[in-house]
């Protein structure tokens, strides 16, 4: 598997992060569900829980007690070198300069700028999962003072994170290339009770976006599959209840037709 190459429209802090350990819980089809009680199905919004993942690392989950057989690795020879863009670069560039935030509800919030992006160098004929978390920044919680953003002391207790499988995986490379791949059906809560799949934030803190292509055909395979992890640094964002600086809520007004709650 090709290593993935770099452009000026990506970045991220190393060609490959270590293969995640990831279990199976929410990734079992219906049809299975029955006779593994403990494996909770997919929620609404198309995501599963990582109960002990960790913020700013990887997820991990536990794997024991799965007893079926490992799917099949996919084909070692399929050639591919995928390359991933970011959609709206430019207006992601223009919130980042200010500070980028997004609100965060109980009955959860869809994020604006959206998350989304074109894919070139994939296999035409082989099949892609393409998945988007959420993760901590850093260890800080923050305040709005004197017009800008300042560290207010550490961080809260991160709820666990999960991962969001974009609703049309698994699908081919050539339909992925085809068209822009959106994540605007991803949603953020600050409800820590949240049971309908969307992404627990704390208000006040950092977090970067993640986007994770692997080459697999059936969601069972991703435990054994390479995860190429993007990390595009003018996405990340602090989590509020309510805008803070003045400049984000006009560029939102500016730039969001469905701008609500000003």
């Amino acid at each position: 598997m090709s290593p993935c190459v770099p452009s000026p429209n990506m970045s991220f802090p190393s060609p490959f992060l270590p293969r995640p350990e990831l279990g199976l819980g929410g990734l079992i089809p219906p049809s299975l569900q029955c006779s593994l009680p403990n494996f909770p199905g997919l929620g609404p919004t198309n995501s599963f829980s990582t109960p002990y993942g960790y913020p700013g690392h990887f997820p991990r989950l536990p794997f024991g007690g799965f007893p079926l057989r490992p799917p099949p690795p996919e084909d070692d020879n399929v050639q591919d070198d995928p390359k991933v863009t970011l959609e709206h670069k430019e207006l992601w560039e223009q919130f980042h300069k200010y500070g980028t935030e997004m609100v965060i509800t109980k009955t959860g919030r869809q994020m604006f700028p959206q998350m989304k992006f074109r894919l070139s160098g994939l296999n035409p004929k082989a099949k892609y999962i393409l998945l988007l978390d959420v993760v901590a920044a850093d260890d800080f919680r923050y305040k709005f003072h004197n017009s800008r953003w300042i560290v207010a002391g550490k961080a809260d207790p991160e709820m666990p994170k999960r991962m969001y499988i974009h609703p049309d995986s698994p699908a081919t490379g050539e339909q992925w290339m085809q068209k822009v791949v959106s994540f605007h059906k991803l949603k953020l809560t600050n409800n820590l009770s949240d049971k309908h799949g969307l992404t627990i934030l704390n208000s006040m803190h950092k977090y970067q976006p993640r986007f994770h292509l692997v080459r697999a055909s059936d969601i069972l395979q991703l435990p054994y599959s390479t995860f190429r992890t993007y990390v595009f640094k003018e996405c990340d964002f602090i989590a509020v209840t309510a805008y803070q600086n003045e400049k984000v809520t006009q560029l939102k007004i500016d730039h969001n037709p469905f701008a609500k709650g000003f």
